[in-house]
């Protein structure tokens, strides 16, 4: 067991509750998962200071170490900021070197002391990166031998600009993350210069085509949908399946996942119907139209880890906030899913909710992000661009009545559902 190391930690830093937690997904050239940022933000802190107050990581470390790193990453990698106090004291070993790619922010004094610890810590297999690299100043080459990965922030950069950046970093062998991508466009742009890896929200982003229809797939799945919706009878759910034996085949994998905590094994649509009724049926259902878009990368899909983090997410604060009504916590785990479906399908929200019925709590949440679920709905989406919307974090929980602490436990627990669903962990 992994002691707690927050007993060995001075008095005066922050304990875990006072933070928020994020992770931001990374993705590669074949927009397949590789890897997550892990944020951590003072509840206090103000919107600068996105990880935080640095002086205080080593108690996230602590605590990342304890719960377990895989619980939130999975099989990804987990990036980390540190500053030069993380790095030059013992806590940075607490981190399984294999799991881990450690980042040296920008702001980093680089000095003799610190290049000689980061070669020390590469010595042991550590892997490291350089944060929001926007030129290529002296003292970034004297840390160059030892980094493998060069996050470039596009903010505000041209083309021509990240293009030179490119071509200086890519002599050297690196591997390059641009950061901060929020457009197809700048997703494209980077994908043209040579980039490697990708941070931001632009795969989340819904691009809406006019007239467009739905994959045969999907359009058999949405079609299911709106039989159980409309309390169809159990033959005739069981024969729309079966006409797909892609769906059968998807639907038993994913029913056989941890996630369902179900011991004895399922071999046949017959036994998955009954094992699952109709609530289940529909979740999964939900959880295979994204499965569906990203067949060839074993649901490593940066789009269903979200759907299905944010449905499980607000059915968790659901169950702890309203304890005694299952129906709204099912309700909860559809509106996280659904919320997405946008861009799954590259439609309009409104055009999606004239083709599967919803209730009207439902669509004023997707809609207008309205009411006791469009809540819930805008706190899972603070908390992923926490860099941006961290500000708005506390004023939602206290609306909500939900506290830090809470939501941190409760957020572990949607990360480790969501790994074992998407079949990544």
């Amino acid at each position: 067991m992994i002691p707690d190391l927050n007993q060995h930690l001075p008095d005066d830093l922050p304990r875990v509750k006072e933070f928020f937690l994020a992770r931001q997904p990374i993705l590669n050239c074949d927009q397949s998962l590789v890897a997550y940022e892990l944020l951590f933000r003072r509840a206090a802190a103000g919107p600068a200071n996105v990880i935080d107050d640095l002086a205080a990581t080593a108690s996230v470390i602590a605590h990342a170490s304890e719960l377990g790193i895989s619980n939130v990453i999975g099989a990804s990698l987990g990036f980390f900021n540190v500053d030069a106090a993380v790095l030059m004291c013992d806590f940075v070993n607490f981190l399984p070197c294999d799991k881990v790619v450690l980042e040296i922010l920008e702001t980093v004094e680089v000095t003799p002391e610190l290049v000689a610890r980061v070669a020390e810590l590469a010595g042991q297999g550590f892997t490291f990166a350089l944060d929001d690299v926007i030129s290529h100043s002296e003292s970034l080459q004297k840390l160059l031998p030892l980094v493998k990965i060069i996050k470039i922030d596009i903010t505000g950069m041209s083309k021509d600009e990240m293009a030179k950046l490119v071509s200086h970093f890519g002599k050297s062998g690196k591997l390059l993350l641009a950061e901060k991508v929020e457009t197809i466009e700048q997703f494209t742009d980077c994908m043209d210069l040579g980039f490697h890896y990708f941070q931001g929200y632009y795969f989340a982003r819904p691009v809406i085509l006019s007239g467009k229809k739905l994959a045969p797939s999907q359009l058999a799945i949405m079609q299911l949908l709106s039989l159980i919706v409309a309390d169809a009878e159990t033959t005739e759910i069981e024969t729309a399946i079966k006409k797909d034996a892609s769906l059968v085949l998807t639907l038993l994998r994913l029913t056989n996942t941890p996630a369902m905590g179900i011991t004895q094994r399922i071999d046949s649509l017959g036994q998955a119907l009954t094992v699952l009724g109709r609530r289940q049926l529909q979740r999964w259902l939900q959880i295979i139209l994204y499965a569906e878009h990203h067949k060839g990368s074993h649901f490593a899909s940066p789009l269903l880890q979200l759907a299905t983090t944010r449905g499980k997410l607000l059915e968790l604060i659901t169950e702890t906030l309203k304890p005694n009504d299952r129906a709204m916590a099912d309700t909860a785990f559809t509106v996280g899913i659904m919320s997405l479906m946008d861009t799954l399908f590259g439609q309009s929200m409104n055009e999606i909710l004239s083709q599967v019925a919803v209730v009207d709590d439902v669509s004023d949440a997707l809609l207008y992000r309205r009411g006791y679920y469009g809540d819930l709905l805008k706190l899972a989406e603070y908390i992923e661009r926490i860099d941006k919307t961290g500000t708005l974090l506390l004023p939602t929980l206290k609306k909500l009545n939900l506290s830090i602490e809470d939501l941190y436990a409760l957020q572990i627990t949607a990360f480790d559902w969501s790994n074992n669903v998407s079949g990544i962990k």
